[in-house]
């Protein structure tokens, strides 16, 4: 249960709504937040004073006086009308991370709403129903505004529903769960849809998932260093420590726990081939680290935009105040590093596994990592695959948030594209999953190649595991279903139960 009292949230608050399927509840307390602010509102509601949303229009539109007969209409309408997306529908993860932080934002007071906007939210996500919601239509600034409206027009009744495969209208599957659709006051349909919450939802859960995979990364490359007859002095906390990144010191802690007692390690430490490794094992914990201490700036900037309110305008003092809350610029700053970091990781992994497969550089395993090269190719064309995904990353590691559009007639005429770029995001964050997967597929296949040779403890449970679900490849055989089978692996996050005794730092 992950209660609605109008203070932040934290990302594993989101992850358990939007991905677990937690309920939601909202408190008396927000309702006593809320209460003032819907008060000022009210009171406007009738007049003919100034108050953006709730007397005029919106956008370039806000010169345009409402009289006060059409007001509730115009909460209506402003819903319709943004409702204006296309695409491909959002995963249901993101639709319901999206609709739980609107929610919070109007629990925290300055929206001037009824709490009956947020009760909805609440019944929406408890009864597991997904709005119909296309991937595109925001901007990143005046908010979310067309993925929200999409969301919001489910809770009036109109719109759609979406279950994965089916499309259903809105108002037929409320009555199906004996849900009423909701009917809006004055200034309640802009409070719906403005905000920043479609994208935050949507790298809130990239950071989520990058926690996971930085630390997967990690474990990976350890196998792949074993399997190659890697040494680790290069990884000594004295030498890491000469440059004080925590995140670099991170991800050599993680190198060093689990190379420790392999005996792999201990079969070549005094050979000259050891005396400097190449750079993509060598400097796993300089390039690892780096993207650690980005993702860091990203998880702070994320749980910063999960404890803001980002709406417009706001009550402050018993009036109307219209600021930018709602613009979406560090939150694209943001998706596009990760962006970038996730091409990074992939390229590194890539080359790691490249010299696994190359019989020049992989120190006496053979062609492609299969017994019988020639008559077989092995692991060849999962090298391929590997470098087709990393040109994709790189090509999306592209900057987005600086292609600003001016739009409603040049008034908003400064956007972030913040959702596109998280969205961008997490699509390469999925693509990372693959590349290291394709790794570790290589890699667990190398350490039983050193074979008498055994590796160490941690390497070895993670190889055990592994192995409950890809076999060991001894002639050519379809391997996609391995490659996926490891990347469900990874996600599943089997490699951290076979590691439960071993400290891994996420």
């Amino acid at each position: 249960m992950v209660l609605l009292d109008g203070s932040p949230l934290s990302i594993d608050d989101l992850v358990a709504v939007a991905r677990l399927g937690a309920a939601v509840e909202m408190t008396g307390e927000a309702r006593a937040r809320m209460a003032p602010s819907r008060a000022v509102v009210e009171a406007l509601e009738s007049t003919n004073s100034v108050a953006y949303g709730v007397t005029t229009g919106f956008g370039a539109l806000a010169d345009r006086a409402i009289a006060p007969a059409d007001r509730a209409a115009l909460s209506r309408r402003v819903v319709e009308s943004h409702a204006a997306g296309m695409g491909q529908p959002l995963d249901a993860e993101v639709v319901r991370g999206m609709l739980l932080l609107r929610a919070r934002t109007l629990c925290a007071g300055y929206s001037g709403v009824r709490p009956v906007l947020v009760e909805a939210i609440a019944a929406l996500l408890n009864a597991r129903l997904v709005p119909w919601v296309p991937e595109h239509g925001s901007l990143g600034a005046s908010g979310d505004l067309a993925p929200l409206a999409h969301a919001t027009a489910c809770l009036l009744g109109q719109g759609w529903t979406w279950d994965g495969s089916t499309r259903r209208g809105a108002l037929e599957a409320l009555a199906e769960h004996g849900l009423a659709p909701l009917t809006l006051g004055a200034r309640e349909g802009l409070a719906l849809i403005n905000g920043t919450d479609g994208m935050s939802s949507v790298l809130a859960l990239a950071v989520a998932d990058l926690t996971d995979l930085l630390a997967a990364a990690d474990v990976i490359a350890a196998m792949t260093i074993e399997a190659l007859l890697g040494t680790v002095r290069a990884f000594s906390e004295r030498a890491v420590a000469l440059r004080p990144a925590p995140g670099q010191a991170a991800s050599a802690a993680n190198l060093r726990a689990m190379l420790a007692g392999s005996a792999m390690v201990a079969s070549h430490r005094d050979s000259h081939h050891a005396v400097q490794d190449p750079y993509s094992l060598r400097c796993t914990p300089q390039v690892h680290g780096a993207a650690r201490d980005v993702h860091g700036f990203a998880h702070d900037c994320v749980v910063r935009e999960l404890a803001s309110v980002v709406d417009n305008p706001m009550v402050l003092d018993g009036e109307m105040v219209s600021g930018g809350n709602f613009h979406g610029q560090a939150l694209a700053y943001a998706a596009d590093m990760l962006a970038s970091i996730c091409a990074d990781l992939a390229a590194i992994s890539e080359r790691r596994l490249n010299r696994l497969l190359d019989p020049a550089r992989s120190r006496g395993l053979p062609a492609f990592l299969t017994q019988q090269p020639g008559l077989n190719s092995g692991l060849m064309i999962a090298q391929y695959t590997a470098a087709a995904m990393v040109v994709d990353l790189r090509v999306a590691a592209t900057p987005i948030a600086v292609h600003s559009m001016s739009t409603s007639a040049g008034q908003e005429d400064h956007v972030s594209m913040g959702f596109t770029a998280a969205m961008r995001t997490r699509r390469s964050v999925a693509t990372l999953r693959r590349v290291l997967a394709t790794e570790l597929v290589a890699g667990a296949q190398a350490l039983e190649l050193r074979a008498p040779l055994r590796p160490g403890p941690a390497t070895a449970a993670m190889l055990s595991s592994l192995r409950t679900r890809v076999p060991h490849l001894d002639d050519d055989r379809v391997i996609a279903g391995d490659l996926a089978e490891a990347e469900e692996w990874l996600l599943e996050r089997g490699w951290r139960d076979a590691l439960a005794g071993v400290a891994v730092t996420s």
